[in-house]
């Protein structure tokens, strides 16, 4: 892996951008992008950037929000109580530092609920429950937390994380892989194809509020009009304790390849496709098998008369917890598969996709 792409993964998974606050991401896209691509945004707030002038339109899809909280209202004695924004387990969100993003600028806190020392033996043996917590920001009382410290309902609150490659460099820790790892993919292959021929016209979409609903690629996809799409994602990683490996790739397996996922069956044709680009390529690679849960496919592949939809991912442990870990290597293999992809979807092979 490139320096400049070490750099780009570090930008992504640093910035905050939970579902509806996506902004910050976008920039870096659009910073990233810039004179390689014609760039706008639609009004839910995805960013479109398109590559080409002729042929086949190929959707390179990836989700710029992660998930996170929202402030719900703040208590009499100055404490913020939250909801979730996105799928978290509960008992991975309790003790955790936070920040809340306000009008005034960031603000610290850290997660809590009763302590453990005036619990019962029953409560004990219970997992806290989200609407059982708070946010503790050092406040006195609600008027310092919400006029001093400028916190009000509708806030961002996210779950801070560094950069940090581990003692296997390779092996690198971040926040927001999902999806900022499949942003990062649709900005490398739009920067590779922008020196690199290929037949057809590019539309890479840092898509919104994926991980409430589905909903950035709703709107993408109906101003995108795309022939063909492929949806960059993580893939759950099955090399960890207590988790069935079947189905799931583990880290340094190289690309991930969609079988099936909760929202969405891939084309076929375009899976075949994928499959047979890896052995023609030497692409060391996977499937993955997501039985529940789904990505933004779920509505790009509905879209008009259907769209030839496939995803693909890059191996990742812990998902929706306040880190992940990723292996380089994969991250090189899906990317170099997506580029592969992108050269081999000519007009004959896009209309080859849904022939009977």
């Amino acid at each position: 892996m490139k320096q400049e792409q070490l750099d780009l993964l570090k930008a992504l998974t640093e910035v905050n951008g939970v579902p509806g606050y996506e902004t910050r991401v976008a920039k870096i896209v659009e910073q990233q992008l810039k004179g390689l691509c014609s760039i706008e945004r639609d009004n839910l707030g995805n960013v479109l950037c398109r590559q080409g002038d002729a042929g086949p339109t190929v959707m390179l899809a990836g989700h710029m929000d992660e998930i996170g909280f929202i402030v719900k209202h703040v208590t009499d004695k100055g404490f913020v109580k939250f909801h979730n924004l996105g799928g978290w387990l509960d008992q991975v969100v309790l003790s955790q530092r936070v920040v809340i993003e306000t009008s005034k600028g960031p603000v610290d806190g850290i997660i809590g609920a009763k302590p453990p020392h005036l619990t019962s033996a029953e409560e004990r043996g219970k997992m806290v429950p989200l609407a059982k917590m708070f946010i503790d920001v050092g406040a006195k009382d609600r008027k310092q937390a919400q006029e001093g410290f400028g916190i009000q309902p509708g806030d961002p609150i996210v779950i801070p994380m560094p950069f940090t490659p581990l003692a296997n460099k390779k092996l690198l820790m971040g926040k927001g892989w999902d999806d900022r790892i499949g942003v990062a993919l649709m900005v490398d292959a739009l920067k590779a194809c922008a020196t690199v021929k290929h037949p057809n016209v590019l539309v890479g979409a840092g898509t919104v509020q994926e991980e409430v609903g589905l909903r950035g690629a709703q709107t993408a996809v109906q101003t995108v009009a795309p022939d063909v799409a492929l949806v960059l994602e993580t893939a759950i990683a099955g090399d960890v304790p207590d988790v069935d490996e079947d189905g799931n790739p583990g880290l340094g397996t190289g690309a991930a390849i969609y079988v099936f996922e909760g929202s969405a069956i891939p084309n076929t044709r375009l899976r075949d496709l994928a499959l047979s680009t890896c052995r023609k390529h030497k692409i060391k690679h996977q499937v993955a098998f997501l039985a529940a849960g789904g990505t933004d496919a779920g509505r790009i592949h509905v879209h008009a008369r259907g769209v030839p939809c496939l995803v693909l991912g890059v191996p990742t442990r812990h998902i929706h917890t306040p880190a992940g870990i990723i292996h380089a290597d994969d991250y090189d293999a899906t990317l170099k598969l997506l580029i592969e992809l992108i050269k081999a979807l000519d007009a004959k092979t896009v209309a080859g996709l849904t022939k009977p």
